[in-house]
């Protein structure tokens, strides 16, 4: 089978897609016939060795995929079912998507929802999901439409993508942080109402500034976040979900204390069963189907690392779907 491999040599991480035996495939109770997987922030990092990732080598990267059962030893599953998987460590300490075929532990898989397919799914994938759950920590904090205004930083990523075309299909008036212009129509396709530059969430900020946002989802951290919260209305809520700005938050208490601001953090990784599943069905449910052409590029196995590198060098919007099979 064909796979993209990840191997280490004087420290080095060296990617080549090649072919594997079968037999080389990890432990695991499900086999699946893998026909969708995706390009993900934490992916491009693993493949082109810019982050410690991978621990262990060789590997197969892919932390999400879709396609079909071929063989199960898991009585909830059976031989040619639709299932996806996202998280637990897969493509990370157990082989990944980027490959013809995966052995996984069925805890980690899920059906997949009536209203989507491989494809679909993985168009959404991992980053999709994380929206998702952001959305729903929104909610839990008793944000609605008729709150405010929400502000989504790192909007044209796969996440911030996703995240505003569910936030505009629910109703809400969303503003969009980029720090490209070329992306503005395509944020504005997505749903966002008002788009900002990076750049005025970068610099100096006092403890609290002027009340702007009832909630946030942020995938950037760092500076960037500490900003975010100093600018939430009384009562605002702030779904933090990733690092690409750096894992520091330069802030005070000021903004949870005195304006009663909640910092939720939301983790796809290792969210239980139940929850994916609510997240999967509503995102089956709610997204539009113009969401599907307008945020996914589409890539064969053998053109992941070109993309990968494309990726960290901001190139392109939304999600990179791989087309597996």
């Amino acid at each position: 089978m064909q796979v993209l491999l990840l191997e280490q040599d004087d420290g080095k991480t060296r990617a080549a897609v090649t072919d594997v035996d079968r037999t080389a495939l990890p432990a695991g109770n499900v086999t699946v016939d893998v026909a969708w997987s995706g390009i993900n922030y934490k992916d491009a990092l693993a493949i082109t060795g810019k982050g410690k990732i991978i621990r262990h080598f060789p590997m197969v990267p892919g932390i999400d995929f879709a396609g079909t059962v071929h063989h199960s030893e898991d009585p909830r599953f059976h031989a040619g079912q639709s299932v996806l998987l996202t998280g637990w460590g897969v493509g990370e300490n157990h082989w990944g998507g980027l490959a013809e075929q995966a052995r996984v532990n069925g805890d980690w898989l899920l059906p997949i929802p009536e209203g989507l397919d491989g494809r679909k799914a993985m168009i959404i994938g991992t980053a999709g999901l994380t929206a998702m759950l952001c959305v729903m920590a929104l909610e839990d904090g008793g944000l609605t439409p008729a709150g405010g205004e929400i502000l989504v930083t790192g909007a044209s990523g796969g996440v911030g993508s996703t995240a505003i075309a569910l936030l505009s299909a629910l109703g809400y008036h969303v503003t969009a942080v980029s720090g490209r212009e070329s992306t503005h129509a395509y944020l504005r396709q997505l749903g966002a109402r008002a788009i900002l530059p990076r750049s005025a969430f970068t610099g100096d900020t006092r403890p609290l500034e002027k009340q702007r946002w009832a909630g946030a989802i942020d995938t950037v951290g760092d500076q960037v976040l500490a900003s975010v919260l100093a600018q939430m209305c009384y009562f605002g809520v702030v779904a933090a979900c990733g690092l690409a700005g750096g894992i520091t938050l330069p802030t005070t208490v000021m903004p949870f204390i005195l304006r009663n601001v909640r910092l939720q953090g939301v983790d796809s990784v290792v969210a239980p069963a139940e929850k994916r599943i609510e997240a999967w069905k509503r995102l089956a449910k709610i997204l539009p189907p113009a969401f599907y052409q307008q945020a996914s590029q589409e890539v064969p196995l053998s053109g992941t690392i070109e993309a990968a590198h494309r990726l960290l060098n901001n190139g392109g919007t939304g999600h990179t779907l791989v087309k597996v099979q």
